[in-house]
């Protein structure tokens, strides 16, 4: 008779196996479902993560660092960062408004480059954006967009203000979190070993967090210079999409290029300055993205690239534009709390960059 033992392992497995895929789907299910919920919350924990890592950096300068106290950096990298998001809001719907207002120009220039295309290859009949709507963009309304758009904006500032509520208290709770995590447990071996893995998250998301922020926001400046040199409409307004959509892996800076570029296909109408400022701005992304981001980041958060591909798809598929921007610190945290129990070190592994996931705790 075979060993009973033997016969158990495989079906222990399997039955951990479609546990593992029944958790993951209803886990999966509830943050779609709550996403209005969960999507506030995470936002403000974030930005607390980036207050707390840029406080940090500015405690390391040497000629102001250490001669302000520790909850001085927080308070005043709390209120720069609120301050410049609400700027950042205020910026968004006043361009989104001025874009409403120059939207029939923006059709009549379509329909200018349509028309001169159709005349180069021959096509005949008179084109008209009537036609054009009908017959190529269905029901599309530059002017229609762009009004859903800017009540979009306005319903985003309400939200920020909860967004900015939450991390107020999260600051408050701060002092008092490492005391609750301490009051979890009884055995002082599984207390540090909670700190530690907490502390670790808080070093390495924060960091990333905080770096990712300035680096965009040298990215946007920069590209707002270019664009102004360029003599491109609403620069600003672009600058600042350029550095939100460099938080999301891959096609950000793809798509955070392919805005400008478009609107500078309508408003220029000239090869020379389109290919110009295309090539000004992807150099822009590539200086900041493949030189300094690598030098000032490393790999301190060390996840698959595939990784983070797949996650940016689930992510994005479950939260949106959010679950886009949020994708890579989201997984950074999975990999971490996964390598501290031997169940899941496997999973953490596979989704590591170079499979050194060793836990905290030494288990």
């Amino acid at each position: 008779m075979p060993d009973g033992s033997r016969l158990d392992a495989p079906s222990i497995s399997l039955r951990d196996l479609v546990h593992g895929v029944a958790l993951t789907l209803m886990v999966g299910w509830i943050l779609f479902l709550g996403r209005g919920i969960f999507v506030p919350m995470v936002s403000a924990l974030l930005i607390v993560y980036i207050v707390i890592g840029v406080s940090k950096l500015t405690t390391a300068l040497p000629w102001i660092g250490p001669r302000v106290p520790l909850r001085v950096h927080y308070f005043l990298a709390a209120v720069a960062i609120g301050y410049a998001l609400i700027e950042m809001v205020a910026v968004f719907s006043a361009n989104l408004a001025a874009i409403a207002a120059q939207a029939p120009r923006f059709q009549f220039a379509i329909l200018a480059l349509i028309q001169d295309a159709a005349a180069r290859f021959g096509v005949e009949g008179t084109l008209t954006w009537a036609t054009i709507r009908r017959d190529l963009l269905g029901e599309i309304n530059l002017q229609s967009i762009a009004r859903t758009t800017l009540t979009s904006a306005a319903t985003m500032l309400t939200g920020l203000f909860f967004v900015l509520l939450n991390v107020a208290f999260m600051m408050m709770e701060q002092r008092s979190f490492y005391t609750k995590l301490g009051r979890l447990s009884n055995d002082p071996t599984r207390v540090a070993r909670i700190l530690d893995v907490v502390t670790d998250i808080n070093a390495r998301v924060g960091r990333y967090l905080a770096v990712k922020t300035l680096i965009n926001v040298a990215l946007g400046v920069l590209s707002y210079a270019i664009m102004t040199l360029a003599g491109l409409e609403f620069a600003v307004f672009w600058a600042i999409v350029i550095g939100l959509l460099n938080y999301i892996p891959y096609i950000g800076s793809f798509v955070g290029v392919a805005f400008p570029v478009a609107l500078s296909i309508v408003q220029f109408g000239e090869f020379d300055q389109v290919v110009a400022l295309a090539l000004a701005l992807t150099a822009a992304q590539v200086l900041m993205g493949n030189v300094i981001e690598p030098q000032v980041m490393g790999t301190s958060l060390n996840l698959s690239p595939y990784v983070i591909l797949v996650s940016l798809t689930a992510w994005s598929s479950l939260w949106g534009v959010a679950g886009a921007l949020f994708s890579v610190p989201i997984t950074a945290v999975m990999v971490i709390v996964f390598s501290e129990f031997p169940g899941s070190r496997p999973i953490a592994v596979l989704l590591s960059k170079n499979g050194d996931v060793a836990p905290r705790g030494g288990a």
